[in-house]
C-alpha cells in the first residue's frame, strides 16, 4: 500500500513538472510571437491583396462615411456609388511592416461614383430650373401661386440624382424664370389680321427649324387627311378632345396674325413663326390674343370651346408652311 502510494506521488509530480514545463514553454512561444508578430487584417479589393490594417473597423466606419456623404465639399452629395468594397481577412503580420489605411482609402475613392442630389422644376413637363432641396422648391412654387402666374397649373417638382449637378438657382431666380404674366380673360372683341384656308395639303414633311410644343394635352379624335360627313374635303388638321375652357398654348413663339371668327373654324388663332411656319388653333371659345400680339411658346392664347363647323369642344390644330398644310403629327403628339 505504502510502495502504490509513493509511485502515485512520483508520477504526480512528473505530470505537475510537465504541465508546469508546457506552461512555461506555451508562454514563451506566444511571448515571442507577440514580440515578432502583431494580429492585423489583410485587405482585398476585386481578388487583389491591396494592403493590411490594424483597425478594420475604424477604416470601414470611414469608408461608409465616405460612400453616404462623399468628401463633403457639397451638401447635395446623395450618396458615392463604389463597385467593390474591401473584404478582410484576419492575419499575423510581421511588427516591422506598416499598415496602410490612407492608401486603401484612396484606392475606394478612385473608383467611386458621386451622386447628386436637386430638384428640378418643371414647366409643362420641360425642365427649366433648379434648386438645392425640396424646401425650396415649395417656396418657388408658393412664389407662382403668390404671383398668380398663369403657367401654375403646368408646373411641377422632380427629384433628380445626377453624377454632375446643374446650375442651382435661389428661389428667387427660379420665380423670376418660371413666371408668366397673367392671361387677361378678356374676348377678343372684334376680328383682326388675315388668313390663308385653302384646302391645300401635303402628305410629306417639311423641315419646320423649330420645334413646336403641344397646345393641349388631350385625345385625338380626328387625324390628318381624313374624310368625314362633317366636312367638305379632307381633314387639313388634327382634332384633340378637351374641356371647355381648357387653357390653350402657343405651340411656339411668333407673331399673331389673325385672331376672330372664321366660318367653319369658329373663333380661331393664327400664329405665324419663322420661315412661313404657321400654327391654327380653331373651334376655340374665347380669344385671348389679337393680331400683332408677340407671344412666346406655352403662352396660354385662347380656351378649348365649340364654336363653327365642331359636334363637341375640341381644339383644331393646323401647321402650315407657307400656306400648305402638314401632317401635324409630324411635329407633335
Amino acid at each position: 500500500m505504502i510502495e502504490m502510494f509513493r509511485k502515485v506521488m512520483i508520477h504526480t509530480r512528473r505530470s505537475i513538472k510537465f504541465i508546469v514545463l508546457f506552461m512555461i514553454s506555451t508562454f514563451l512561444i506566444v511571448g515571442a510571437i507577440a514580440f515578432l508578430y502583431k494580429p492585423t487584417y489583410s485587405v482585398f479589393m476585386n481578388g487583389e491583396q491591396v494592403g493590411y490594417t490594424e483597425n478594420k473597423a475604424e477604416l470601414q466606419h470611414k469608408i461608409n462615411q465616405y460612400i453616404e456623404n462623399g468628401e463633403g465639399e457639397n451638401e447635395n452629395v446623395a450618396f458615392v456609388q463604389v463597385a467593390n468594397l474591401p473584404n478582410y481577412k484576419l492575419c499575423l503580420l510581421k511588427r516591422n511592416i506598416v499598415s496602410n489605411d490612407e492608401e486603401i482609402y484612396e484606392k475606394v475613392k478612385e473608383q467611386g461614383i458621386t451622386y447628386y442630389r436637386y430638384y428640378a422644376i418643371l414647366d409643362n413637363e420641360e425642365e427649366k430650373s433648379y434648386v438645392s432641396n425640396f424646401e425650396e422648391a415649395e417656396k418657388v412654387v408658393n412664389g407662382l401661386k403668390e404671383k398668380k402666374s398663369s403657367n401654375i397649373e403646368k408646373i411641377s417638382i422632380v427629384e433628380k440624382y445626377e453624377e454632375e449637378i446643374k446650375n442651382l438657382a435661389t428661389v428667387e431666380e427660379a420665380v423670376s424664370k418660371l413666371y408668366v404674366e397673367p392671361v387677361k380673360l378678356v374676348k377678343t372683341a372684334k376680328t383682326t389680321g388675315s388668313v390663308n384656308t385653302s384646302f391645300t395639303t401635303s402628305a410629306g414633311k417639311a423641315n419646320l427649324g423649330i420645334n413646336l410644343a403641344r397646345p393641349i394635352s388631350g385625345i385625338i379624335t380626328s387625324r390628318f387627311g381624313v374624310r368625314s360627313s362633317v366636312r367638305s374635303s379632307s381633314h387639313t388638321g388634327l382634332d384633340i378632345a378637351a374641356s371647355t375652357g381648357t387653357p390653350i398654348g402657343a405651340a411656339a413663339s411668333g407673331t399673331v396674325t389673325f385672331s376672330g371668327r372664321k366660318g367653319s373654324y369658329g373663333n380661331m388663332v393664327v400664329i405665324t413663326h419663322a420661315n412661313g411656319v404657321q400654327t391654327y388653333y380653331g373651334h376655340c371659345n374665347s380669344l385671348y390674343v389679337s393680331a400683332g400680339t408677340q407671344v412666346s411658346q406655352g403662352q396660354t392664347i385662347a380656351s378649348v370651346g365649340s364654336t363653327g363647323n365642331s359636334t363637341g369642344p375640341h381644339l383644331h390644330l393646323e401647321v402650315r408652311v407657307n400656306g400648305v398644310a402638314y401632317n401635324p403629327q409630324n411635329y407633335v403628339y
